[in-house]
């Protein structure tokens, strides 16, 4: 019978965070979508899709400036900062 070296895993050095689930960048195409056909295609589609798009940009920035600042504080790492 022959031994093998036994293998360890180092640690893991830090989580990965992925944002949860969206319809916001779906929503937020659609928005882009609507505002080019609505050049065309008619001033109602126009603002339609202005509306879609600027409020889901807004609500998408607010949720990831949450989720930012719920992680912790080694995480920040910013223009300049480099470990």
């Amino acid at each position: 019978m022959s031994q093998q070296p036994e293998q360890t895993t180092p640690p893991v050095g830090e989580e990965i965070h992925l944002p949860g689930p969206s319809l916001l960048p779906i929503l937020n195409a659609l928005g882009i979508t609507l505002t080019v056909v609505g050049i065309t295609g008619g001033l109602p589609i126009l603002i339609i899709g202005l509306v879609l798009f600027l409020s889901t940009t807004v609500k998408w920035i607010a949720s990831t400036r949450k989720d930012i600042s719920e992680l912790p504080l080694e995480h920040s790492h910013g223009p300049g900062d480099h470990h």
